[in-house]
This record gives C-alpha cells, structure tokens and sequence, in this order.
C-alpha cells in the first residue's frame, strides 16, 4: 500500500509540473505565463518532495527533515516571487494580450 501512495503522489507531481510546463509554452503572455507554472510548481513539486520525504523516513526510519523544509520554504516563497513579478509587470507597464488587459480592467472597476 505504501509504494501505492508514493507512486500516486509522484505521479500527480510530475503531471501537475508537465501541464505548468505546457502553460509556460503556450500562454500568450506574461501575467498568463505565470499563473501557471507557479500554481503548477507549488502542487507538482509539492507532491513529490512529499513523496520523497515519506520514502526516506521509513527508509531510515527518522523523519525526513531536508524534504519537508523544502517543502515549506516552496510553499512560502512561490506565491510571494510570483505576486512580485506581477507587481513588477504591471508597474513598467509591460504589454499583455487583449484579453488579459479586459479581465485585469473588469476586476478593478468592481
């Protein structure tokens, strides 16, 4: 059971890390392209360094504290870079796609 719960979890990290990979790719601009690869990285590596942190505390049977302090400072940190790049964006007034420019003037106006 336990490989059971490793292999799930791996698997969802590397599909969640391949679709924000794939939203790097093909969104058409920045505020876009940020969105998801950090959504993506906050799940997809979560997942798999909690994997990781849960194979090597019963390998060894002590509790893994690399993995999970890894895991904490992602989960901090990705949030707070991406809300400053976007800052940062919209403070030199970078250019975005049609769309995007709508639905950042529609939520302001509320």
């Amino acid at each position: 059971m336990f490989e059971w719960v490793l292999s799930t979890l791996i698997i969802i990290g590397a599909f969640f890390t391949l679709v924000g990979s794939i939203g790097l790719y093909k969104l058409p601009d920045f505020f876009m392209r940020l969105h998801g690869p950090t959504k993506a990285t906050t799940l997809g590596v979560g997942a798999l360094l909690i994997a990781s942190a849960l194979y090597f505390s019963f390998k060894i049977d002590d509790i893994s504290l690399h993995e999970v302090l890894i895991t904490v400072f992602l989960f901090i940190t990705a949030p707070v870079s991406a809300h400053l790049m976007a800052k940062a964006a919209i403070h030199i007034k970078l250019k975005q796609v049609d769309r995007t420019q709508n639905k950042m003037n529609s939520t302001t106006t509320r």
